[in-house]
Formats: structure tokens, C-alpha cells, sequence
């Protein structure tokens, strides 16, 4: 089939966030009292809204974040990104290919507007996308594993949620993909294959992905 929208997810697929993100996530939140390591920041959260991280958090403890929870954490976050932060390996081959083929594309992600612009910018790829092509969790409120972002993402695009391709990395965002209706393609790279069972295929490495989407 071909699709008439890929929508891709930013962290994880895009850009190489998550290990960054993560470390600073499981860092503060055991500062805060919270003991977390790395991997139990990776399972727990990974691709999800910040919201995911009170819930949890409050579920677990009976106690709430901080107020400025997430404006300290996103204040750490820019600054490592600015300092580190990388594209995906192969992602722009992959955004080349899609442009060169003139398949409509965008980006929805579970991330604040500001997360992905500092992101994008930081790796060079904001040149691939346009305002209009950038969707955030802080448009529709409730983020993944919930599919209102993808059918946001979709509907904004003027895409049946049939015809489109999405490019997940998280169990969080191939949840949301599924109960959107669309075909989701998991990426491997950080995530164990079977926690991205749910995806129409999984791929690896990058170099997969243009194949994949036929």
C-alpha cells in the first residue's frame, strides 16, 4: 500500500534523546526520593507525556512531584541537548527519501513544542519540517499509549487514519498507533522486539525503513 502520511515519532526515532533523557529522569526523580534507575526510566516512561511521570510517581509513592517538576527536568534536558544531542543514524537518508518520492509526512510527539524545536534544531533537522508538520501531546492532552495525538496528527494532515504510516520506537507509541488504526512500524534500536509486538513490522537499522514503507 502506499501510505498517504508518515508520521513519525521525534525522540528515539528522529533524534537520539532517549539515553540522554533518561539519565536525567532516573537522576532527578531519585533525587527527589524517588529511587529510579536508568532502565527502570527507560520501561516506565519511554515515549510517554510528562503527565505519565506524576501518575506513576503519585500511584507509587501517594506523594506529588514538585510544582517546577517539569520545568527543572526540561531545563537539565535542553541543556545536555544542546551540548550532545544527535540525529538518529540514517534519519536523514530516510527524510530524504520520503521528500524525493513527495510522500506527505509530519511529526507527532509525546514531547513539549518546545522539547521538539530545541531537538530538531540542535540536530539540523527543523529544515524537514515546517510548522505545520510538528504535532505535540500539548495539543490534544492526553498523550500516548492514548491514540488522540496520531488521529490529531492525521486529521490536521487531511489523512484517513488507514492510509498512514507511523514510525515508533516506545510500546507507548505502537499502543497509540494501534488504537489509531494505523500501520506502525517499530523501531529496534532501544527497545526489545517483543515489547513492540503489537506493530504491523520491526526494523533495526534505518537503512530498513525506506523498504519497508514500499
Amino acid at each position: 500500500m502506499r501510505y498517504e502520511l508518515v508520521i513519525f515519532d521525534n525522540d528515539g526515532v528522529l533524534v537520539d534523546s532517549e539515553p540522554i533523557s533518561n539519565q536525567i529522569l532516573a537522576g532527578y526523580l531519585t533525587e527527589l526520593g524517588h529511587p529510579t534507575s536508568y532502565e527502570e526510566s527507560i520501561r516506565d516512561y519511554m515515549g510517554s507525556a510528562m503527565h505519565r511521570v506524576h501518575e506513576l510517581v503519585m500511584e507509587r509513592s501517594d506523594q506529588k512531584l514538585p510544582a517546577d517538576f517539569n520545568e527543572t527536568f526540561h531545563s537539565r534536558v535542553f541543556d545536555a541537548f544542546r551540548r550532545t544531542l544527535q540525529p538518529v543514524a540514517g534519519i536523514g537518508s530516510v527524510l530524504d527519501d520520503i521528500v524525493s518520492r513527495s510522500i506527505p509526512y509530519c511529526l507527532a510527539s509525546s514531547g513539549s513544542h518546545e522539547r521538539i524545536r530545541v531537538a530538531l534544531r540542535t540536530t539540523g533537522l527543523y529544515s524537514y519540517f515546517d510548522e505545520e508538520r510538528i504535532f505535540s501531546s500539548q495539543d490534544v492532552g492526553r498523550g500516548k499509549p492514548e491514540p488522540d495525538l496520531f488521529l490529531y496528527a492525521a486529521k490536521s494532515m487531511g489523512v484517513r487514519p488507514e492510509r498512514c504510516a507511523v514510525i515508533e520506537d516506545s510500546p507507548a507509541g505502537v499502543q497509540a498507533a494501534v488504537a489509531a488504526g494505523m500501520d506502525v512500524y517499530g523501531f529496534t534500536a532501544m527497545t526489545p522486539p517483543a515489547e513492540l509486538a503489537g506493530a504491523t513490522a520491526l526494523f533495526a537499522d534505518m537503512s530498513e525503513l525506506s523498504r519497508l514503507l514500499g
